[in-house]
């Protein structure tokens, strides 16, 4: 029996997901589709969305909220490099996830049913 397909909504104008091992660009679909162990932590659940990640409109991308905007001062800058540490920022993309559209999705059940 085939694994339906997971959804996750992503904001339109987020970045297409970089190939793993590329610089991480925000797009959001690791976040969206499981924290990670920070952000278990902060979430308080192993599945689905992080609720550390903010959708910045500025920048037009997804940031983790444990890294951006928590505040000013030296604590405020040492708690970010921890964090950074601990979920390999600045490493390159990690996800093995494909995002499809919805339209793509709906095609593609629709020739498998």
């Amino acid at each position: 029996m085939a694994t339906p397909p997971r959804v996750i909504l992503i904001q339109p104008e987020a970045p297409l997901k970089p190939a793993p091992g590329q610089p991480c660009n925000g797009c959001g679909v690791c976040c969206l589709a499981e924290p990670c162990p920070v952000g278990i932590v902060v979430s308080l659940r192993r599945h689905g969305a992080c609720r550390a990640l903010r959708w910045s409109e500025d920048d037009g991308r997804y940031v983790c909220g444990l890294l951006h905007g928590q505040g000013q001062g030296l604590a405020a800058r040492l708690r970010a490099r921890l964090v950074a540490r601990w979920i390999a920022a600045g490493v390159g993309c990690d996800s093995e996830l494909e995002p499809q559209s919805g339209q793509a999705t709906s095609r593609q059940q629709r020739r498998q049913g």
